[in-house]
């Protein structure tokens, strides 16, 4: 069973070829069974098949299931679509459309339905094919309509129909351009956004792997000499930057991915991380107009502001410490301070590596 979202446009565009053929019977030549209003009828239902084949049968194809003898596997390129002398077939009814539909407009003295099938036409080719194939379909309809124009007197009437062939065909191949563009930045935006969370990580674990080797290779030595306490600590240390060498990299990877909260909430998240480690108060006073950053300036900020508070822990421990953030119109200000701590910081035993 096709699912409503496929059955929708088929009906809409069966619906759209049955309106030109029911505004093209009410034009005058009508479509008939002798003289021009035969060639009316042969016209319109040779532009109705075309059509049909163009809009209608792509739909149906894709819609089918598949027939090959892996259920898993269905051809690209339904027949519809496939290339007679490297010509795709879509290519070569639009161009048939565009004769029929001239004709019909040559014999109609103008009527509607050709004019609205000629430039769907060459919009429909200008937006699905390359400049050159497209170029083909849009120089054949207004060829056709300026010897048709030429034969039957009317140039100067059609003249205003060959312009918007042109207009139509410029259009819809430029806002293709765009198109093409826009979704070549979007990749490129993908692609530089993954290099940065990639050189992020990659600082991020090696400035934590080569610490950590630096302790464990300590350790190692520690327990060699039989000092097994200093060996603990320096494991203890190893295992504290293994955890926030891999909360960095989740940082990281959260800020360039632009879903990492705003910079005071981060802030405000290391201040409450201060403080309930260190028992000590860690103010947060923001100022200026608040508003996002780039992902990776808030970034640096935050790990800027987390490497002074792991300062302020290790180097002045039993003293409280203060984050200042200031917003102005071009710039952005980070301060963290702390007054000078009661007691000394425990010095870090130096472990000799031969």
């Amino acid at each position: 069973m096709r699912a409503p979202a496929r059955i929708a446009p088929v009906v809409l565009r069966l619906g759209a070829i049955v309106a030109l053929v029911g505004f093209q019977s009410r034009l005058t030549p009508a479509p008939g069974l002798t003289g021009t209003g035969l060639i009316v009828t042969l016209l319109t239902a040779a532009l109705v098949i075309i059509l049909f084949a163009v809009l209608v049968l792509p739909l149906l194809a894709t819609a089918e299931p598949p027939t090959t003898a892996d259920p898993d596997k269905t051809s690209p390129h339904p027949s519809w679509a496939r290339r007679v002398s490297g010509v795709p077939c879509s290519l070569v009814l639009l161009g048939l459309a565009v004769l029929a539909a001239v004709a019909l407009n040559v014999v109609t003295h103008g009527g509607a339905p050709a004019i609205v099938a000629l430039i769907f036409c060459v919009g429909m080719a200008a937006a699905r094919h390359s400049l050159v194939q497209s170029l083909v379909i849009g120089l054949l309809g207004v060829a056709g309509l300026v010897v048709g124009s030429w034969m039957t007197g009317t140039l100067s009437h059609d003249l205003s129909l060959i312009l918007s062939v042109c207009l139509t065909f410029l259009l819809t191949y430029s806002a293709r351009q765009r198109k093409a563009t826009r979704a070549a930045e979007a990749r490129e935006a993908v692609l530089a956004e993954r290099t940065r969370i990639a050189r992020e990580i990659h600082d991020i674990l090696a400035h934590s792997l080569s610490a950590q080797l630096v302790h464990l290779e300590g350790a190692k030595l520690l327990l060699r000499a039989e000092r097994t306490d200093e060996a603990l600590d320096r494991v203890v240390r190893a295992r504290d930057l293994a955890k926030s060498g891999l909360e960095e990299a989740r940082r990281a990877v959260s800020a360039l991915r632009e879903t990492s909260p705003a910079l005071p909430a981060a802030l405000r998240m290391l201040a409450d991380e201060f403080e309930s480690a260190t028992q000590r108060s860690c103010g947060l006073e923001i100022s200026g107009p608040e508003r996002r950053l780039p992902p990776e300036t808030e970034l640096a900020l935050v790990r800027t502001a987390q490497e002074a508070l792991t300062n302020v822990r290790r180097h002045a421990p039993g003293s409280p410490a203060a984050v200042e953030l200031a917003f102005g119109r071009a710039w952005c200000e980070l301060r963290v301070t702390n007054p000078t701590a009661a007691v000394p910081a425990t010095a870090v035993p130096a472990t000799a590596v031969p």
